[in-house]
């Protein structure tokens, strides 16, 4: 059987990938190259949507249940919310960029690329770091039943890119992640 922490890192190699894909884009873009705009609003739309209604509500309970058993750790967790709302923030800033650039409207290149960056920035300094303090802490502090109550904390949805039922709005950006792991 699996650690619980497990399927938190395969989330997080998930949402490592698309901001991978969408760097590639934002360098297309620096470089003066016309990026796949429809691609970035799509790792947009999923980042700002899947992980606000899944995995960032189990997350919440998983802090709140390292904190009943060490309430040392309250500055790390305090940090990890803060960002979550720093990211959500950041996404939806860059979207609202990228939607305005797509429907041809004038938006200074510097503004985009900042946004853009702020996003990968942040978002991968998270991932980083819940992957290297709080996953350790939660494999050795959390109980089956606090386990339980992570599982509990928002009902059971498919993930719409990465599960087996891909959907609709995700499949163009499903295959190129396919295709970019054959190599």
């Amino acid at each position: 059987m699996s650690r619980p922490t497990d399927a938190w890192r395969a989330e997080h190699e998930n949402f490592a990938r698309l901001l991978d894909l969408f760097s590639r884009e934002v360098d297309r873009f620096h470089a003066g190259e016309h990026p796949d705009y429809e691609l970035m609003l799509d790792v947009l739309t999923y980042l700002r949507h899947f992980p606000e209604r899944t995995h960032h509500p189990r997350e919440d309970v998983a802090f709140a249940r390292l904190l009943q058993h060490d309430r040392s750790i309250e500055p790390v967790v305090s940090r990890f919310l803060q960002e979550h709302r720093v990211i959500a923030e950041a996404a939806r800033e860059a979207q609202a960029l990228l939607e305005a650039v797509e429907g041809d409207e004038f938006v200074a290149r510097e503004r985009v690329e900042a946004a853009c960056a702020t996003l990968l920035v942040y978002y991968r300094h998270h991932i980083a770091g819940e992957n290297s303090l709080i996953l350790p802490l939660a494999a050795k502090h959390l109980t089956r039943e606090d386990w339980d109550a992570v599982g509990r904390a928002v009902t059971a949805e498919t993930d719409p890119l990465f599960g087996d039922q891909v959907d609709s709005r995700y499949r163009e950006l499903r295959a190129r992640i396919e295709a970019e792991a054959r190599g």
